[in-house]
């Protein structure tokens, strides 16, 4: 393995803290070809899909692929916007207000965001933010609840870009924030502004992107970390335990994945003359195609067509000034210890002459640049 170096490093460059936000990738366009690029490489992922590679290769490239990513596609035709994919659209501005937000806070850092799948890719954003003279980074990948099949695959890309820098940061990871407070306030805010509007639900639907359930049994903490968000946020709501359920949406194949389901509980409420049902999506973060198409769309056809009267959705947190808040008691959290504090005026003519000092002793002691 041949280790790179940073092109443009020079000696006066000032050391910068990085804050990469990650979130899961989506397609280019809602299109088979770019589906198709994008499921390729999100399900050859062996911590997405634990199947043995082999015979996951033949399934994946014999069957999945010819079929699915023209169906995908006209999903995703639904969502589309004039500006893009949704979660591409609104993870941009999550990423610039967070920017913001750190400013005002005194933090001076830069705020990046990457797609674990898809563009922009997590290798070149990190090599950007190393062109920008980056020696700390935190990660923060932008999924409340554990999962090796999210988090930890967004920690593996991440080692893997810089197990190929000579020069690499200090780096921090974090893992969750599934109990975080201001996490938590920030989604009982987003449900109560919506209740305040229309009222509250006979019954409160919160579904999480749901995952095999081998893997709850192989000790992943997914399933675990879902419940006690569900838990907080009802708590937080003044919610009894007959008020809520907590599902898990998105099954694939047919293999047993985390229950209940969602749709099947919402048919079983359709069915049971629920006069109005309410879901949220605590665990995505950004309203996607799972959020809109799926609970949107599907699981309303599937409630109304089971006999159900009154079915409403409730945004993600999206760009809500909680959430940022939230994010930047992570960055401070996450960060302490770090230089990260904006300098005055005449701090700043101090680093700067500190700098070029270290320029000119790097030179007399034998530098090119």
């Amino acid at each position: 393995m041949s280790f790179t170096a940073q092109a443009s490093f020079k000696h006066e460059q000032k050391e910068r803290t990085a804050v990469l936000l990650v979130q899961l990738g989506t397609p280019e366009a809602p299109e088979a070809g770019p589906v198709r690029r994008y499921l390729r490489e999100f399900l050859s992922d062996p911590r997405v899909v634990e199947i043995p590679r082999l015979i996951w290769w033949l399934i994946l490239n014999g069957i999945i692929l010819q079929v699915r990513p023209k169906r995908s596609a006209a999903k995703y035709a639904t969502v589309w916007t004039k500006d893009g994919s949704p979660l591409k659209v609104i993870s941009v501005k999550q990423a610039k207000l967070l920017q913001g937000y750190l400013g005002e806070a005194g933090l001076d850092v830069d705020v990046a965001l990457a797609m674990r799948y898809g563009s922009p890719s997590i290798s070149s954003v990190l090599q950007k933010l190393r062109e920008r003279g980056m020696q700390r980074l935190l990660v923060v990948p932008m999924y409340p609840q554990y999962a090796a099949s999210t988090t930890a695959t967004v920690v593996d890309e991440v080692m893997r870009e810089l197990a190929r820098w000579r020069n690499q940061p200090e780096i921090r990871t974090i893992k969750h924030f599934h109990r975080q407070p201001e996490y938590i306030d920030a989604l009982a805010q987003q449900v109560q502004s919506s209740w305040e509007r229309e009222g509250p639900p006979q019954k409160f639907v919160m579904s999480f992107h749901g995952v095999p359930k081998f893997s709850l049994l192989a000790g992943d903490p997914y399933h675990c970390e879902c419940l006690v968000t569900g838990r907080l946020l009802a708590e937080k709501l003044g919610l009894t335990k007959d008020q809520y359920t907590v599902t898990f949406q998105s099954r694939f194949g047919r293999a047993e994945w985390l229950q209940p389901y969602t749709e099947p509980t919402l048919q079983e409420l359709g069915r049971g003359g629920a006069k109005r049902v309410d879901v949220f999506c605590p665990g995505f973060v950004a309203d996607c195609l799972e959020t809109i198409e799926e609970i949107g769309m599907e699981a309303r056809a599937a409630y109304e067509e089971a006999g159900g009267k009154d079915y409403r959705t409730i945004d993600c947190l999206n760009e809500s000034p909680a959430f940022i808040r939230s994010l930047v008691a992570l960055v401070k959290q996450h960060t302490g210890g770090w230089p990260v504090q904006r300098f005055g005026s005449e701090q700043q003519r101090a680093v700067d002459e500190a700098y070029a000092k270290r320029k000119e002793r790097a030179l007399a002691g034998g530098a090119s640049v």
